[in-house]
This record gives C-alpha cells, sequence and structure tokens, in this order.
C-alpha cells in the first residue's frame, strides 16, 4: 500500500506531459489501494465468516490477478511517457516496486488458502 501511496504522490505532484497516461496511473492505483484496503477489513473484522457465499481466497486471488495486470500496464505506460522528468520517473518506479509487491502477495495468498483447504480435508 505504501509504495501504491509514494508512486500515486508523485505522479500528482509532477508536471504532466500526457494527461491520460497518468490520469490512469492515478485511477489504477488509487483503485488498488481501495480495493487492498477492502480486503484488509474484511479479514480485520472477519466479515468472511458471515459471508459464506463468497468464495473469499478466490476474490482475493482474482483481485491481485487484475490489478497487478493493470498495475504493470499502467507502470509501464507511465514509464514510457516520463521523459526524465524525476517525479513521474520515481511514480513508475514505484508502481514496478508496487507491481512486484503484487505479485509476491498474490502468491503468498494463494499459497496459504491452498495450503488452509487441503489440510482442512484431513482433520
Amino acid at each position: 500500500q505504501i509504495s501504491l501511496l509514494i508512486g500515486f504522490i508523485c505522479v500528482n505532484n509532477s508536471q504532466w506531459t500526457n494527461y491520460s497516461a497518468y490520469s490512469y496511473f492515478q485511477i489504477v492505483t488509487m483503485c488498488d489501494l481501495v480495493m487492498i484496503l477492502f480486503f484488509y477489513i474484511i479479514h480485520i473484522f472477519r466479515i468472511y465468516r458471515k459471508l459464506t457465499c463468497v468464495s473469499w481466497p478466490l476474490a482475493e486471488f482474482l483481485h491481485y490477478l487484475i490489478g497487478t495486470i493493470l498495475l504493470l500496464i499502467a507502470s509501464i505506460v507511465a514509464a514510457s511517457q516520463s521523459y526524465n522528468m524525476t517525479g513521474l520517473v520515481a511514480g513508475a518506479t514505484f508502481g514496478f516496486l508496487a507491481t512486484i509487491l503484487c505479485v509476491l502477495s498474490m502468491w503468498s495468498s494463494y499459497k496459504v488458502s491452498c495450503i488452509t483447504q487441503s489440510t482442512s480435508k484431513y482433520h
């Protein structure tokens, strides 16, 4: 979340040369931040126990997958349109860092949910 927020702030406080590229980057980072916060709230308040009609591991996996792909595209577009402006380069760099962290989070959450489901069958 912190790398997404830093990337958003870097791009927001820089002078833009291409409005659509950086607007897309800002929209993707804000949507990812909101969705990550949404899943944190679900886990903190254990809402997933009350809403059993939703497959929460699958929902979280799909969120990370779609968000990571969109963030990678937004970071590539932002990096290609930065024209060596330091704030825009920093925003794109933090976008790439957030992409890597989202991939790691997706891998770890998928690994934990698969281990939890496979061990719960035998108990």
